[in-house]
């Protein structure tokens, strides 16, 4: 859309827009913003705004806080949701302490994935295509003290509300039930509308789509976007959840991303589509297993090697694990096979050299996009660089599979808790570090910030579950 600071103003003068708002992401995944009037706002400005860098989770000390943004003009796009016209910016993080591009700055790490990957020689370009999926509640009541650990979700769609008398109308009855809503048609998908709504959002802002629908879940949804380079798909991730959250707050409804919010019903994955490509060929196309080549299997072995290390990043929260459970459609085991949805990587069915591809079904958006993404590529690189061997794909159900049957095969699972994941991250990170992709001090700092704002306040709070099973002991 535009390619430099001039360019940026000329469509900023040419949409009348009244504000420019500008946006990075945190250690989480957060998006944060500060937006400044059109009129203070020049070509100089667009080389670099500061901010305070104390005031965001697990940057900056106070005695050094100043920070600045990094505009990026090719990522503007116009805010379909502001009273006034605003323009979006993307910005990267740069450190003036150390005049470089701020290690801790997630897009920033991202870009130096992408680097890696050219300078290794292997190819110039990586291209994700993620399955963001998403429920969209009616309501949501949480209350978190010292004596009361208390969640509540509702949705009309909820088969817990099959006799509840629904405000305003009647109770029809038509429910998707539990693991019952894949593509049903109206009334039982009830949020036809809302999700239109949303892919109309979505392409007033530039991002293509290519299928909706009601997913497996009561309540849940998913919209294909098109697939783009590692960095154009973290920045649709954001803008993603930016529409999704947006729109049906408009309509009345709270929208979550969250892996498992709802017990004994199917979760949301952010299932990572890959492929790597030089001088225009996509190089996972050959001969071997489904048409990939020894490059794409030497990924795959990568990504599935390093499963355990990856998921700090990939499954990023304590409710991740939750998800991973055999019977809802979350693949747990480190396995790959063609078009087998038990494996954690998948060979999907496709036509032509150019769409060949390895799915990765495990990661979800509880996941920081970027470095998300730059942990598989970082993980895959190394597979192809030790040419690591995926062993035989498992055409049966992984599902199926008992326990001891899994320790036999020698097959891998995924972490059980954030807590085992971050440690086989701090066992694994030197595939992180090559290159210096992710520096040992973002390193450590992600590992403080996982156990201080997650792992030790979830471990050490009482789950009403437990009152269940040990009150009365």
């Amino acid at each position: 859309m535009a390619k430099n600071a001039a360019e940026v103003i000329a469509f900023a003068k040419a949409n009348k827009v009244l504000f420019y708002d500008f946006r990075f992401t945190d250690i989480k995944g957060a998006w944060h913003h500060v937006s400044y009037h059109v009129d203070s706002v020049q070509e100089d400005t667009l080389k670099g705004l500061p901010f305070d860098g104390s005031s965001i989770p697990a940057w900056q000390p106070i005695h050094k806080s100043d920070m600045q943004l990094i505009p990026d003009p090719t990522s503007i796009f116009l805010d379909p949701f502001t009273a006034d016209p605003t323009l979006v910016v993307f910005c990267d993080v740069w450190d003036i302490y150390k005049n470089q591009a701020y290690e801790k700055c997630p897009r920033s790490i991202a870009k130096n994935a992408v680097k890696y990957l050219k300078d290794s020689g292997i190819g110039d370009t990586v291209y994700f295509g993620p399955e963001n999926e998403f429920f969209l509640f009616d309501g949501l009541k949480v209350r978190d003290a010292i004596n009361i650990q208390y969640y509540e979700l509702d949705s009309s769609e909820g088969i817990w509300n099959s006799h509840t008398d629904m405000p305003g109308s009647i109770n029809t009855g038509h429910r998707p039930g539990t693991k019952g809503g894949y593509f049903p048609v109206a009334p039982v998908d009830s949020q036809v509308d809302l999700r239109a709504d949303i892919v109309k959002t979505l392409h007033k802002i530039g991002m293509e789509t290519f299928v909706v629908h009601h997913e497996v879940a009561q309540a849940q949804g998913e919209i294909g976007v098109k697939f783009g380079t590692l960095i154009e798909a973290a920045d649709n991730v954001q803008k993603l959840k930016y529409v999704v959250k947006n729109v049906a707050h408009k309509w009345g409804k709270t929208a979550t991303f969250m892996p498992k919010p709802l017990y004994g019903d199917n979760g949301n994955g952010m299932h990572c589509h890959q492929s790597i490509w030089k001088d225009g060929k996509n190089l996972f196309a050959g001969n071997g297993y489904q048409g990939l080549s020894e490059l794409a299997l030497n990924y795959t072995g990568g990504v599935l090697k390093h499963g355990k290390t990856v998921a700090a990043f990939t499954n990023a929260s304590t409710n991740s694990y939750k998800r991973l459970l055999p019977g809802f459609e979350a693949p747990a085991i480190l396995a790959y096979s063609a078009q087998n949805r038990s494996a954690c990587a998948r060979i999907p069915f496709v036509s032509g050299e150019k769409a060949k591809r390895v799915e990765f079904r495990f990661p979800d958006s509880s996941a920081n996009p970027y470095l998300a993404f730059a942990a598989l590529l970082m993980a895959g690189i190394d597979g192809i660089q030790n040419k690591i061997d995926p062993g035989p794909p498992r055409e049966e159900d992984l599902f199926e599979l008992s326990l001891d049957e899994i320790r036999e095969k020698g097959i891998q699972q995924m972490p059980h808790t954030l807590r085992e994941a971050v440690e086989h991250m701090l066992a694994g990170k030197e595939i992180f570090k090559k290159g210096n992709v992710f520096t040992e001090e973002f390193i450590q700092t992600y590992k403080a910030y996982k156990f201080e704002t997650e792992i030790w306040p979830w471990e050490g709070r009482p789950h009403p579950f437990e009152f269940l099973t040990t009150y009365s002991c």
